[in-house]
């Protein structure tokens, strides 16, 4: 690694968290997870055990070679913030879409983390802008958005604000490289960056016709695969994102947006349907 990113802490163990620590492990850094408490670390745990196996299964390159297993031994935990990120070169930001909550989150950061450690958001859709004030150090902060299913779906997308010290963006741009993510620079700030801004609208779509009780859901899913030759449909696709970080994203939004969050509260999340990650959402799955 010629890159002076060595030591990465992942805030947030949820679906995309988890993945982003272990591809970062598997790509051989020191990786150090922090969650709120031991509990919510004992499944992380799981989680990264699981995706160990998911590598080997889905034939990453290097797994079969050990490289899986190699990954879980680059992982340490830590439910202490302080602890988490004393020594680290860059933090990842993966905790739940609640501006408030990343503010304060950022606020503590700045306080415990070194002068050297570059912080980056994985915010699916508020703007760097938006926290860069809470952070302390707005040169050495920008966004970093990865896809779900990172180990297939391998774009990071790289976004910053007018304070972004260009040297820092370069810096974040190859560790995104390093770790076998396909960088996608964004010039200026949008809000959802490309991914989202493309697949939002679409997911808020099909929500909204099954919803108002125009369609079910697989049949949503089955004009879509059907008529484009996507192999998978909307709800398929919540699924595997989850059903979390959608609901908190509609929430915060208009009329519509909100009458659609509480539709997927009522139906599936108050309901423990949550998505792939559970066994359950749109559709059921077998168990691994």
């Amino acid at each position: 690694m010629s890159n002076n990113i060595q030591k990465v802490t992942v805030l947030g163990t949820g679906v995309l968290g988890s993945q982003i620590a272990f591809q970062t492990a598997y790509s051989g850094f020191d990786v150090t997870a922090y969650d709120i408490s031991d509990e919510v670390l004992a499944k992380a745990k799981v989680r990264f055990e699981d995706l160990s196996k998911t590598y080997l299964r889905d034939g990453v390159d290097g797994a079969a070679d050990g490289q899986a297993v190699d990954a879980l031994t680059r992982l340490q935990y830590s439910a202490d913030l302080a602890d988490a990120v004393r020594d680290a070169d860059l933090v990842i930001e993966a905790i739940p879409e609640v501006l408030k909550l990343k503010q304060e989150t950022y606020e503590k950061l700045g306080q415990f983390a070194p002068e050297k450690t570059i912080f980056a958001t994985n915010s699916s859709t508020l703007l760097p802008s938006d926290l860069k004030d809470f952070t302390g150090r707005p040169s050495k902060f920008l966004a970093l958005h990865f896809a779900n299913q990172i180990w297939k779906f391998n774009t990071a997308e790289v976004m910053g604000t007018t304070d972004t010290d260009p040297a820092v963006y370069d810096s974040v741009v190859k560790f995104a490289s390093e770790i076998g993510m396909v960088p996608i620079p964004i010039h200026k700030e949008k809000a959802g960056y490309v991914l989202n801004s493309l697949l939002v609208p679409f997911l808020n779509s099909a929500a909204g016709l099954a919803a108002g009780g125009y369609a079910e859901p697989a049949d949503v899913d089955k004009v879509w695969r059907i008529a484009t030759g996507a192999p998978i449909g909307p709800f398929q696709i919540y699924d595997i994102i989850g059903l979390t970080t959608p609901y908190n994203i509609l929430a915060h939004g208009g009329p519509e947006e909100k009458a659609i969050a509480e539709w997927l509260k009522e139906n599936y999340i108050d309901k423990g349907k949550l998505g792939l990650a559970t066994g359950e959402g749109f559709y059921t799955y077998p168990s691994a």
